[in-house]
Parts: C-alpha cells; sequence; structure tokens
C-alpha cells in the first residue's frame, strides 16, 4: 500500500509504502498515526477509492480534511452492475452526475437517474452513489480545471502499476524485506522524474487559497 502526496506547491511525494495482508479501519488508522509522527501536519483533501474504514480513519488523526471519492472507481463499481450491452448508454447518463455544475444540480441529477429507466433497471447504482455521497460532493465545490485533479486517484494507480511491472518481472522474493528493498528503488526513481506540477495546479493554487486559507498558505511557506 503506498500514500502519495501533492504538496502545496503542486510536486508529488511518496509518504509512505506499508505491507499488509487485510485492509481495514485497523490498519488504515495505523498509517494515519504514521503519517502524523512522520511530519505530515495537515491534509486538505483526501481522495480514496472507497476502501472500508480509510475515510472514518483519516477524519480520527486529520479531522479538518475533505475526504473525496474517486469518481472513477465509484464509475467502475457502478458500471460492475450492468450488462455489457448497456454500460456505454448508462455510463453516458452517470456524466449528468459528476458534470453537473454543483452539488445540488447534481443531485437533482442523481435521482433524475434514480427515476428513469437506467435508474429503475439497476438501482443498485444509484444505492451505491448515495452511500458514497458525502464523499462524492466535496469536488462540486471546485472548477472543472481543479475537479480533474480531485476526481481520480489515476496518479496512484499509475504509480501502483509501476510497482507491478517491477514485482512480476523479478518473480520471487525470498522474504518481505526483500520485496520492499525493490519497491523502494522503483518508488525512488518514480519521484526524481516528478519535476513539474500538473498543468492545472496553478488555478488549484488559487481555489485553495480561498477555501482553505491560512492552512494552504502556511504551506506555501
Amino acid at each position: 500500500h503506498v500514500a502519495l502526496g501533492v504538496r502545496a506547491d503542486g510536486t508529488k511525494e511518496v509518504l509512505g509504502l506499508w505491507l499488509e495482508q487485510n485492509e481495514g479501519a485497523k490498519f488504515w488508522l495505523r498509517v494515519m498515526n504514521e503519517l502524523r509522527n512522520r511530519g505530515v501536519e495537515d491534509i486538505l483533501v483526501a481522495v480514496v477509492d472507497g476502501l472500508k474504514g480509510f475515510p472514518e480513519a483519516i477524519l480520527a488523526v486529520f479531522p479538518q480534511t475533505t475526504v473525496q471519492t474517486c469518481i472513477v472507481h465509484l464509475l467502475r463499481q457502478s458500471l460492475d452492475f450492468v450488462s455489457y450491452k448497456d454500460r456505454k448508454a448508462v455510463a453516458g447518463a452517470l456524466k449528468e452526475i459528476y458534470r453537473a455544475v454543483d452539488a445540488t444540480a447534481a443531485e437533482a441529477a442523481l435521482t433524475a437517474f434514480e427515476e428513469g429507466p437506467w435508474g429503475q433497471k439497476y438501482p443498485a447504482i444509484g444505492q451505491s452513489w448515495r452511500r458514497a455521497w458525502s464523499e462524492v460532493i466535496p469536488f462540486y465545490a471546485f472548477p472543472s480545471e481543479v475537479r480533474r485533479i480531485l476526481y481520480t486517484t489515476n496518479a496512484i494507480e499509475s504509480l501502483n502499476a509501476k510497482l507491478r511491472r517491477a514485482v512480476r518481472a523479478r518473480g520471487h522474493f525470498p522474504n518481505d524485506d526483500a520485496a520492499l528493498k525493490l519497491l523502494f528503488l522503483v518508488l525512488n526513481r518514480a519521484e526524481k522524474e516528478w519535476t513539474m506540477p500538473a498543468r492545472e495546479w496553478c488555478m488549484a493554487k488559487a481555489q485553495f487559497a480561498i477555501l482553505f486559507g491560512e492552512r494552504f498558505t502556511r504551506a506555501l511557506a
């Protein structure tokens, strides 16, 4: 498990690497406490992929954090309920929700989806969005350019893909320490490639400075 952070200047940093067989609230709470002990003083926005107990663990250690669910993961989860022939149409219908101008319009779009033909045919989709709704709506406070940074965990998924390729190439490890050493080298090499912030970061900084005030500007100092 890898935690990836984005600093106030837009540069990325690997915050930690953990080997754990079972995910759960206790594990995530330990991760959050370790981050705090390693010097992470504040987390403005945490983008997570729907793991059970993760939002609660984040808020237990960093109570001011805004927890945002990964919209891409939520879409994939939604389409798991859908037959192959209907997927394109359902995905198109769901766009009305996550592309809405604000949270009020998004909830109206969700209600319309639930009452429409696809929501009636696949009621589990609406239910899954409702369960995650408090962690879906934070990104509606931002313009579309900034939403591109917040609506997906693609940055860490790309990193995880590099780790998986390295593990497959090696094939076998005599113990956990050997695996950790290889993964550490891959992460170290990846960090050296992160020399520029995302192109949307300039606009994001201006938005974060307004929304988070001193919590954000202090991190820039």
